[in-house]
């Protein structure tokens, strides 16, 4: 078994994606989790819950830093990398900061992976990299080339780090995400407010953002990017399913308007990555072509791109109807995930 007696690492472990994660890897009888982060505060509550374990132990740092990551790397086996600024308005205020974490730190983790021989890095991106039009996005879109680039290289050196990658959307009760502002303003008996009704957003639950980067894992070559086949649905149906979920007939609700930064539709694939990847079960795997490792493709060579003109984006997937996606509440444990 790959997991079995290996240490991980997560960055940004106290993240939603990093608590999470913790107990799907002790269920696969790891040797350690290290989750690293700057977070004191999280790292203190997430330490209560897992109190005893002392298979899970917690690393102060930044991935800023290359020296708190060097010495969190030693004698580790894997790192799930987490660790971003990934709210949009943050971003679009603080544009330098979320190019330090979002991209300088990537480079930073690749680093220190290589110094200390890791064997694999899965790097968690997002929808928002793809034809990015905010701070955010263009960060990650930024920290994916800059795997992409160490990728090649590692290639042509053939080492034994590898690095991919995973791109997914917003996750069903995440921190930040569209469910839990509702649930804290019904909690606060706020108005809900909702940005745009016919904007679209693609659904996937913790569950399965962890099957695609355990997914890559266990199949990622260096370079390669994996996205998870899913549904979307409307910001329209988004509240009417939460309000069937919390068995609330009628709610008070006011139209803001769309936030500077956001998409009407989102996409987990551009076009041309569209055309570039091949499909595995429930995933789109994107390879790093082998003509990739050298520069002289970029200068010299072309590509043929001939079936998908359209992105793979949230609009063009299956839209779920309102009871489609309560169904999808209700299995994918929304209630705890929203009060934790």
């Amino acid at each position: 078994m790959i997991f079995k007696n290996k240490t991980f690492l997560i960055t940004g472990g106290t993240g939603s994606f990093g608590s999470s994660t913790i107990k799907k890897l002790l269920q696969k009888k790891v040797k350690k989790i290290i989750i690293f982060s700057r977070d004191e505060k999280k790292q203190h509550d997430l330490r209560l819950q897992f109190k005893g374990n002392e298979k899970v132990i917690f690393f102060i740092g930044d991935v800023r830093d290359f020296d708190s990551l060097d010495q969190a790397f030693k004698n580790v086996d894997f790192v799930f990398h987490a660790a971003a600024l990934k709210q949009v308005p943050t971003a679009e205020i603080f544009p330098l900061e979320a190019l330090k974490t979002n991209a300088l730190g990537a480079d930073n983790v690749i680093k220190a992976s290589i110094k200390n021989n890791i064997e694999k890095v899965v790097f968690l991106s997002t929808d928002k990299a793809v034809s990015p039009v905010n701070a955010m996005g263009m960060t990650k879109a930024l920290m994916e080339k800059i795997v992409l680039s160490h990728a090649m290289i590692l290639q042509q050196n053939k080492s034994k780090l590898q690095l991919c990658i995973t791109r997914y959307g917003n996750v069903l009760g995440s921190r930040g995400s569209l469910l839990t502002v509702f649930n804290n303003q019904i909690k606060n008996s706020n108005q809900i407010t909702i940005t745009n009704p016919s904007m679209t957003r693609f659904v996937m639950t913790m569950d399965e953002a962890i099957d695609l980067v355990f997914f890559a894992f266990r199949y990622g070559k260096n370079g390669d990017l994996f996205v998870r086949k899913a549904p979307a649905a409307n910001v329209d149906t988004f509240l009417k399913s939460f309000l069937m979920f919390k068995n609330i007939t009628k709610y008070p609700t006011k139209i803001i308007g769309s936030r500077y930064g956001e998409k009407q539709h989102e996409s987990l694939l551009n076009s041309e990555e569209y055309n570039l990847s091949e499909s595995k079960n429930n995933y789109f795997i994107r390879k790093l072509n082998k003509d990739q490792s050298k520069q002289s493709s970029f200068f010299e060579k072309g590509k043929n791109i001939l079936s998908h003109s359209k992105d793979y984006n949230s609009f063009e997937t299956k839209q779920c109807s309102p009871l489609e996606l309560l169904k999808i509440f209700k299995l994918s444990n929304l209630d705890k995930s929203l009060d934790e």
